[in-house]
């Protein structure tokens, strides 16, 4: 009941599912970092207090940090949550944990794929896809911590663009064929 739906739901029948991923682990650690460094300014603003009548600046600091560690443990939560599903039809980004948000592009709408891994990236194993459109920025323009970056790259490139290509060859080996009949007329009226 309170649990996220999952995002093949939000898949219709005539879609085949290609990707489907979670951001990579090290989205959390600018987080994990941000958690430790206030439970530890918090442990050590506690033993700096006086022993005497602090019992209730104490408790308030005990407090604060029981909010640190919820709000980090949502973090988590939410990321775990998240999923980035690419079909054969479209880009998919659910998120939410009380309230699922879905974002979606036709991959029809792509214009152009823009993949970057930066030192971290490459030592952690993420990257960047940054996804363009004809003239206006989608919901989902800029996709940070893919996991497998070159994997899923190789994979929405072959989605997007190799139909395009075979297309492509379709209508130029139709032009030819139209040209190589047009030169036989034109050999047999000679």
């Amino acid at each position: 009941m309170f649990a996220p739906r999952d995002p093949d739901e939000y898949l219709l029948d005539t879609e085949r599912r290609v990707i489907r991923v979670r951001r990579h682990w090290a989205c959390l650690l600018w987080d994990l970092f941000e958690a430790i460094g206030l439970l530890v300014g918090l442990v050590m603003v506690s033993y700096l207090l006086p022993a005497g009548n602090a019992w209730l600046f104490q408790n308030i600091l005990w407090y604060a940090g029981l909010v640190v560690l919820v709000r980090f443990t949502y973090q988590v939560l939410d990321w775990y949550v998240e999923r980035i599903v690419v079909t054969d039809k479209r880009f998919l980004l659910t998120t939410g944990i009380f309230t699922t948000n879905v974002a979606m592009m036709p991959i029809t709408k792509v214009t152009d794929l823009t993949f970057a891994r930066t030192l971290m990236g490459r030592i952690f194993g993420y990257g960047t896809l940054v996804v363009e459109s004809a003239g206006q920025i989608q919901a989902l323009n800029r996709i940070e911590y893919v996991p497998n970056p070159t994997e899923v790259e190789d994979a929405i490139s072959g989605l997007v663009f190799g139909d395009k290509k075979g297309q492509q060859q379709d209508r130029f080996s139709m032009l030819k064929a139209r040209r190589a009949a047009v030169g036989k007329r034109k050999a047999a009226k000679l």
